[in-house]
């Protein structure tokens, strides 16, 4: 029977979600699903008994209070960034659920270097390993795609709405450069919402929404665009911006936000602020006259490497599952 079972629950078209499709299938290690069901992200799904005589692994960072051993996947820590008062919940969760869960696992996992630094010094505790196993990138995107087609040139967003990614001064900075268009792959329900942003700038026309594509129709869609535009404040690694790269799209993105700068390097525009209107105008202005295409990285974004990874640390979590 194997020693490994994994919360399954993770599952749909992005961020975590894409990362545990990619990351499960492609694991050796043994394991069984942990079973459950309901919404993993509601608070009590915390406190819901658990298996204890497994190791648990979770692609995410959801934890279970009463789990001898979890190992547990933290992207990123910024629901530990997000405005008072409701950053409150989340202090009370990581200090309280998932602090001790990953100290008693003695090892956690996450997804870049910028965020194995962030977590070390958040756990505070040299005894437990924090191992980047790194992310992978689906090999439709890449530079000799067809391009999507479009009549006049195009920026491109990939993600949604939520406060961290700072979409508002994209949009007002297309406001401004009245020959700029902007496609939004965003969750269908997030639409309403890109819609009435739109229409109070007076850019409706020029702002096109999408939903439910593949990766191969996302790929062309990167392709086709002068820029990818990525203006986060806070990210744990920022997919859209390696998946962009990667079909030669180059990336406008903010500086100071170092998960995105260390998968875009040179390949793309650092703005030196995340709010400035006129410098964010001025950049996509520049991208559209005067287009470009840049190199994709030569390798390291591999999922099969990155499921390799995690083998090896669910491996000497527990040996017997191997």
């Amino acid at each position: 029977m194997p020693q490994i079972a994994i919360d399954t629950r993770w599952d749909g078209i992005a961020g975590i979600q894409r990362y545990s499709r990619e990351v499960l299938p492609r694991l050796k290690t043994p394991w069984v699903p942990l079973g459950l069901d309901g919404d993993h992200l509601a608070p009590a799904d915390a406190l819901r008994p658990v298996p204890t005589d497994r190791l648990i692994y979770s692609p995410g960072y959801n934890a279970f209070v009463r789990a001898p051993r979890e190992l547990l996947t933290m992207h990123d820590l910024i629901q530990l960034q997000t405005p008072w008062p409701g950053r409150a919940k989340y202090l009370a969760y990581y200090r309280l659920v998932v602090r001790p869960v990953v100290r008693r696992t003695g090892a956690v996992l996450t997804v870049s270097e910028t965020s194995k630094a962030l977590v070390e010094e958040w756990l505070g505790d040299a005894s437990v390993r924090v191992v980047n196993a790194g992310i992978g990138c689906s090999d439709a995107f890449r530079a000799d795609v067809p391009p999507a087609p479009a009549n006049d040139p195009y920026l491109m967003y990939v993600g949604n709405l939520r406060a961290h990614k700072n979409v508002a001064v994209v949009v007002d900075a297309v406001a401004r450069v009245p020959e700029a268009r902007l496609r939004m792959l965003l969750p269908a329900r997030e639409h309403e919402e890109a819609q009435r942003m739109a229409m109070a700038r007076g850019i409706a026309p020029r702002v096109e929404l999408l939903a439910g594509i593949d990766d191969d129709e996302l790929a062309r869609q990167y392709r086709g665009a002068a820029a990818t535009v990525m203006p986060s404040t806070l990210e744990g690694f920022g997919l859209p911006a390696l998946e962009s790269v990667m079909t030669g799209t180059p990336v406008l993105f903010w500086s100071g936000c170092a998960a995105v700068a260390e998968t875009v390097g040179d390949r793309g525009t650092a703005l030196e602020s995340a709010t400035d209107v006129d410098e964010w105008a001025t950049a996509i202005r520049l991208a559209l006259e005067s287009p470009r295409r840049v190199k994709a990285p030569a390798a390291g974004y591999d999922w099969d490497a990155t499921a390799a990874r995690i083998d090896e640390v669910l491996g000497e979590l527990a040996p017997s599952g191997r």
